[in-house]
């Protein structure tokens, strides 16, 4: 049994390959704040070796925009690792053009087309809750 949780939140809005870019983007944000989840490199019958992912399951969120928000908010009370990614990160094209843009953002109305958290499971669920798991 874990004692953290980790969930990803995304926009229900978003195109199909946009879903799935910030999916990927934000498990790597999670990931990166949380080395010591990490699992052990992955071997096949061959020998041949392959990275490391997280160790524990994460929980994939659809949402609203307002949903994002309010889950943000929650997260920011509770102190819990968060990674974000706003709508304008769609229109850069490398990591230093993302930050420029997301420092551009209004903190108080983000324009969150995602959001991944972890910490402890109890405060996980209680900024997710009302959230139904991603369809």
């Amino acid at each position: 049994m874990f004692t953290t949780k980790i969930a990803l939140i995304v926009r229900e809005d978003l195109a199909g390959w946009q879903k799935l870019n910030v999916t990927a983007f934000l498990a790597s944000g999670i990931t990166a704040s949380a080395p010591e989840a990490l699992g052990e490199p992955y071997e096949d019958a061959a020998g041949r070796r392959y990275s490391r992912m997280l160790g524990q399951p994460m929980l994939v969120f659809g949402a609203s925009r307002a949903q994002l928000q309010g889950a943000h908010r929650a997260a920011l009370e509770r102190g819990l690792t968060a990674a974000v990614y706003v709508g304008a990160m769609f229109a850069t094209g490398n990591d230093e053009a993302n930050r420029t843009v997301f420092r551009a953002e209004n903190p108080e109305d983000l324009d969150l087309v995602g959001l991944a958290l972890r910490g402890d499971r109890k405060q996980i669920d209680k900024a997710v809750k009302g959230l139904a798991l991603h369809k």
